[in-house]
């Protein structure tokens, strides 16, 4: 073992850690990762995979092998990786683990939501599936994270959402906040300051053109949004 950084030493212990499917928690990881970068584009490179990791495009492009030989992803040079649907199955127990975890430091440990998606991916190392399962119950079994992402069942069902982007609804249009899609910890405390989160109804009352701000209406009072932060809201028809 030549290389000593946190990422080498993390690597190798993850490298002997396979299970007995042969899938260790270090593939499950960067499984999740492309599962939630391919929602945005249909393949994903390796820069883009290394800066989510925070490993080198090296790193990255090795442990893409080790999944491509365990055909959990395709691999086009130029193009990227995708997910095969056993690799999609392979990354919705870390994907559940995550977000399960961010439920918990919201609900039980009081940690702000704009907090939660890194330390999320620190603790998940240390869960187990009896930590999990704890957290599951005492945070009342959610179906959604802080974010309003969907959270897998235990037994590996990813639940179906029927959402767009708010940028992509008519003017005129009355909708519900999904998603957050953002895990900017400003944005989303700036978001948190003015009320819109999960749950919150709207209409949108106007949406200037050439990707200009947005104006909506809700909770009594009148906001507009930048076209930028506006495509990070992700919302449902009402």
């Amino acid at each position: 073992m030549s290389d000593l950084s946190p990422a080498g030493l993390m690597g190798w212990f993850d490298g002997i850690a396979d299970g007995a499917d042969g899938v260790s928690a270090a593939m499950q990881r960067y499984a999740a990762d492309i599962y939630r970068l391919q929602q945005d584009q249909p393949h994903v490179s390796l820069s883009d995979l290394a800066d989510r990791m925070n490993v080198s495009v090296q790193a990255a492009s090795r442990m893409v092998r080790r999944l491509k030989e365990a055909g959990l992803v395709e691999h086009e040079p130029y193009r990227g990786v995708r997910l095969t649907s056993e690799g999609e199955r392979a990354s919705l127990p870390a994907i559940r683990r995550h977000r399960l975890i961010e439920v918990f430091l919201v609900q039980k440990m009081g940690f702000d939501w704009a907090e939660t998606h890194d330390l999320a991916d620190t603790l998940e190392q240390g869960v187990d599936q009896t930590l999990e399962d704890r957290m599951d119950a005492l945070t009342g079994h959610p179906t959604r994270c802080p974010h309003g992402e969907p959270i897998p069942s235990r037994d590996g069902v990813m639940p179906k959402i029927d959402d767009l982007s708010l940028v992509d609804l008519e003017s005129g249009a009355r909708g519900r906040i999904s998603r957050v899609r953002t895990h900017d910890p400003d944005k989303l405390r700036y978001l948190q300051s003015i009320g819109l989160v999960p749950g919150v109804t709207f209409n949108l009352r106007g949406c200037a053109p050439f990707n200009g701000p947005l104006r909506l209406w809700y909770a009594d009072q009148d906001e507009v949004l930048g076209y930028e932060l506006a495509a990070s809201l992700w919302v449902e028809r009402a």
